[in-house]
């Protein structure tokens, strides 16, 4: 203390230690972005889910451990909110529908949309109602 001004001293005083975040950490952080997404789709009338490979990609592209969480949030707006509002754009949404967010064979995003609760009369029914897939 004697030897630094007091300009200096409480310079120190502010400085933020930075510790870098696991995967996990991350993963976890993750899921709390996604449930706000889920809360924003619902309010909308819209379900949404994610498959389980969607969600990996999405953490192994946001994970930077020099960065902390924000090339999470970058990956969660590219890779969720801007496919699902191209999505929405090319075919407006219908209230009570269902959309998934799932990986193609390639690892690009692909937006799946089913429309309402499907009723299945018979056996050849069940077969036309696939999920149709929106490449995006």
């Amino acid at each position: 203390k004697n030897f630094f001004r007091p300009e200096f001293l409480n310079r120190l005083d502010e400085i933020i230690v930075f510790k870098s975040l696991t995967k996990p950490e991350v993963k976890d952080i993750a899921e709390l972005e996604f449930k706000k997404t889920f809360k924003r789709t619902a309010e909308r009338g819209i379900e949404l889910s994610m498959t389980d490979r969607f969600k990996t990609k999405v953490v192994d592209e946001g994970f930077n451990p020099a960065y902390g969480a924000r090339p999470l949030r970058r990956a969660i707006m590219r890779l969720v909110e801007d496919e699902l509002a191209e999505a929405f754009l090319k075919e407006p949404t219908v209230e009570g529908e269902r959309i998934s967010l799932d990986l193609n064979a390639d690892g690009e995003v692909v937006v799946l949309r089913n429309q309402n609760q499907l009723k299945v009369e018979d056996s050849e029914s069940m077969d036309a109602h696939v999920p149709e897939a929106v490449s995006a």
